[in-house]
């Protein structure tokens, strides 16, 4: 994903903009990484240079929880603890 994309995206549950972005592999493009809605506190990945910008219950609960867990350390603990639809306190809601 290129990162003036960020410049255009909103979030597709509220449509809030801007999004924050958070950035854990990244070469000519954002290989990995999450877009983060800081008004309903929802993250979506951005797997192999493509951002999944999906509805929740078009997501799929153990990739999610898999990238959380593989990048616990640098993705933001307000993700972690209360991010939506999934998060690894297991208050898992939508």
């Amino acid at each position: 994903m290129k990162r003036r994309l960020m410049e255009i995206l909103a979030c597709p549950i509220d449509k809030h903009h801007p999004l924050e972005l958070y950035v854990f592999e990244e070469r000519e493009e954002i290989v990995e990484g999450i877009i983060v809605c800081p008004k309903c506190n929802r993250f979506f990945p951005i797997k192999d240079e493509i951002p999944e910008m999906l509805p929740d219950e078009l997501r799929n609960v153990e990739e999610d929880l898999r990238l959380l867990k593989k990048w616990e350390k640098i993705i933001p603990e307000k993700i972690l603890k209360d991010g939506k639809p999934f998060n690894l306190s297991g208050k898992n809601r939508t």
